[in-house]
């Protein structure tokens, strides 16, 4: 069971290690120049920003650990970066296998073609589980060492929350990557994607058109919200889960009836 599933995953431990390692080293770097934000005056330096900026990247606490994390870590790293990186690459699981001629010797497997493609995005869960995994132990060992440890609770619940929302974003190049069916194509329609939508949850702050960022991933993952306010979205994990579902289950109907040529 899951030989597919576990190879894949065994090919995806070196990209866990690099991410898990390059967002603990970015995020110990902050808490490192946290001290120095410390006697920031938030209100003064924001007060002339838009209503967009400063609520949508969530900068009233970005002169805590907590808030500066918050902002430079999590709105940017996870929510953009990471969320980014992820669904440009499970856009190239089925589109790439495809391409490279590599699908037509997994084809013969004897599984079903939705299992086959099924089990392929569940190794997105290796880079997913890893870097939510190690990052937050660097972080709080890093707080600890500057005399402002974090609340563990609260980081425990917040790469708990990202991993719906991780999924949902990888999902969504999974979909793209069986209804294109080119690999470069796939790859920047995931990644175009995702930015409208960053954008739309972002500058839709405070207008007429804020009710559109119901249509965003963004909308259910506040770190700020999480890390600094203590409050846990666990309705929007439970959305970010199901819209992941569904477009995998959308990809593997695709894939069940598309001609592989």
């Amino acid at each position: 069971m899951f030989e597919v599933a576990r190879y894949e995953s065994e090919r995806k431990l070196v990209l866990g290690a690099t991410i898990a390692i390059a967002a603990s080293f970015y995020g110990a770097m902050f808490v490192a120049l946290s001290p120095a934000y410390s006697n920031f005056d938030i209100e003064a330096i924001f007060s002339d920003f838009p209503q967009q900026f400063t609520e949508g990247f969530g900068l009233a606490a970005f002169n805590t650990l907590p808030g500066l994390l918050a902002v430079e870590l999590y709105q940017f790293g996870w929510i953009l970066v990471l969320g980014l990186y992820l669904a440009y690459t499970a856009a190239g699981l089925v589109a790439g296998d495809i391409e490279t001629g590599r699908m037509d010797t997994l084809l013969p497997a004897p599984i079903s073609r939705m299992r086959l493609v099924g089990e392929e995005f569940l190794s997105m869960l290796v880079p997913i589980l890893a870097v939510n995994a190690i990052t937050p132990i660097v972080l709080y060992v890093g707080s600890v060492l500057i005399d402002e440890p974090l609340d563990v609770t609260n980081l425990v619940a917040l790469h708990a929350l990202a991993v719906p929302y991780l999924l949902c974003c990888a999902a969504v190049g999974f979909a793209l990557s069986v209804f294109l069916a080119n690999e470069s194509l796939a790859q920047n329609a995931s990644v175009g994607v995702l930015v409208v939508a960053f954008l739309v949850e972002t500058v839709f702050i405070g207008t007429d058109l804020e009710f559109l960022g119901v249509l965003t991933p963004m909308n259910y993952f506040d770190p700020t919200e999480i890390l600094v306010n203590a409050n846990y979205d666990l309705a929007g994990a439970g959305i970010l889960l199901a819209a992941a579902v569904v477009l995998v289950l959308a990809g593997q109907w695709r894939f069940g009836r598309m001609d592989i040529q």
